[in-house]
């Protein structure tokens, strides 16, 4: 099993368990998207930051970084009940067409 479906099926078993005051997970999909919202864009905030350190010391910064915004979507995911296979699906749908036209394929309001 890779190491995302891993982390996907754990922090589902902290949903369906709904013991805040045992997990950091179960506390994160407690508070909802108010509470994990903003959890994202500091992690991402944070990510761009270590992108622009200099060296390996940099390049290990960005990695820990990342792997603290994938985190924290995949639970903003839980909240929502989205899947890695839906991300995935939706990745895959986009293939064989340009970015620009699928951003135009969303509409004005997207």
């Amino acid at each position: 099993m890779r190491p995302l479906d891993q982390l996907e099926e754990t922090i589902r078993q902290r949903q369906l368990a709904g013991e805040a005051d045992k997990s950091y997970t179960a506390r994160l999909l407690a508070g909802g998207v108010a509470k994990i919202g903003p959890k994202v864009i500091e992690e991402a905030a944070e990510v761009v930051e270590a992108a622009g350190e200099p060296g390996a010391a940099g390049r290990e910064h960005t990695i820990r970084e990342a792997a603290d915004v994938i985190y924290h979507l995949m639970v903003l995911l839980a909240v929502r009940d989205v899947t890695l296979d839906e991300i995935e699906a939706e990745l895959g749908r986009r293939f064989g067409m340009s970015g620009l036209e699928e951003k135009a394929s969303r509409g004005p309001s997207n």
